[in-house]
């Protein structure tokens, strides 16, 4: 059924408040649908993987994966400015990190999540944990090493990539192992914390002690 707003699927300290972030700096608007952790049927009518973010689009189509989303968002609200135009020299880039962070990084989460799910017993959980954190790290600091960022990660332009790895750095291992091993791109995330358009919506979706 159409709408005259989108309506994000999403969760306090999840995923999708890189989609609630962009949408506020579109400008369009919005509205969430908060998940309830003890009753999740209402995520899986709109995603049957049980996970957020999903959009439901204003035609009344549905979109799950959150890189998915914020390419779609920032093409749909191309007068934002949140990606590199096609033919831009910096598209390739852009492109490429914000496939590489569902692809490498995020689906270490759904492991720790519960890692149960892959492990046999408590200490093969642990060893899990342990793993998946370092693997993190790793990636965070491989992308370091092959950026060179300016005021933000692809230069002097505010993309859907950094409000994107603004989020997904929040978690585990945590900030403070973020900058040790992804220190240019430390820069870019903390003046993406530090926007004043984004400041509510941090303090609501990321409250103190909320995040992994």
């Amino acid at each position: 059924m159409a709408s005259e707003s989108y309506v994000v699927y999403g969760a306090q300290g999840s995923g999708s408040v890189a989609v609630e972030a962009a949408l506020t700096l579109i400008g369009a608007p919005w509205r969430v649908v908060d998940a309830d952790w003890d009753d999740f049927d209402p995520v899986e009518r709109v995603n049957p993987l049980r996970q957020v973010p999903a959009l439901a689009l204003p035609s009344g189509e549905l979109m799950t994966e959150s890189a998915a989303i914020l390419l779609h968002l920032a093409e749909a609200h191309p007068e934002a400015g949140l990606a590199p135009p096609p033919g831009d020299p910096l598209r390739p880039a852009f492109l490429r990190w914000m496939i590489y962070v569902p692809a490498a990084i995020y689906p270490m989460y759904w492991v720790r999540d519960v890692p149960s799910r892959l492990a046999a017993d408590s200490q093969a959980e642990s060893v899990i944990l342990e793993r998946t954190a370092e693997r993190i790290a790793e990636c965070w600091g491989k992308m370091n090493a092959q950026v060179s960022p300016g005021d933000y990660i692809l230069g002097d332009r505010l993309t859907m990539l950094d409000l994107y790895v603004a989020v997904v750095s929040r978690w585990t291992p945590g900030r403070r192992r973020f900058a040790e091993v992804a220190p240019k791109l430390a820069g870019p995330v903390r003046r993406v914390d530090e926007d004043p358009r984004l400041a509510a919506l941090w303090a609501e979706r990321f409250p103190p002690g909320g995040s992994e």
